[in-house]
């Protein structure tokens, strides 16, 4: 029988670091590129009936659908000497060492959790889980992180 892989502590990485997905950041961006472009394109040579605010329209739609893709790609975990900054599609929270208890991430998980000291629990989805060994690594330096500066204190 084989042990499972345990990820071993790391020790914490220099600061600030800034943890994105890889692949799973570039196929929003690609699917946007391929959107506008085709948006463009449809405007251009749409038939006769639809005229200017029509073609402009088209392109518009186009660019909201990139905007929306854009929010899925930006989406990072930042450490630096103050905290940690979780960048979601549409929310960004931003956390001191001091309120951040832990982070953990179960086989099969889209992304890890982040536990709070104020009773939140907030996925990172800066850390794809699709990436299977640079996300183990992203998380044990973020764990490393979270030991060395200081989790919430018991009361």
């Amino acid at each position: 029988m084989s042990e499972p892989d345990v990820p071993q502590p790391s020790p914490p990485v220099a600061l600030p670091v800034t943890w994105r997905p890889g692949v799973p950041r570039l196929v929003p961006y690609v699917f946007a590129a391929v959107i506008v472009a085709g948006a463009v394109i449809m405007a251009i040579f749409i038939a006769a009936p639809f005229q200017l605010p029509d073609r402009i329209a088209i392109v518009a739609f186009g660019g909201a659908v990139a905007y929306v893709l854009h929010l899925l790609g930006r989406v990072r975990v930042t450490a630096d000497e103050e905290g940690v900054t979780l960048v979601n599609a549409v929310r960004t929270h931003r956390y001191s060492w001091p309120e951040v208890l832990a982070v953990s991430m179960d086989p099969g998980d889209p992304w890890p959790r982040v536990d709070f000291s104020d009773g939140r629990t907030i996925g990172a989805m800066g850390i794809q889980g699709s990436e299977k060994e640079r996300a183990a690594r992203a998380v044990a330096e973020l764990s490393a992180l979270i030991r060395e500066r200081g989790e919430a204190r018991e009361l």
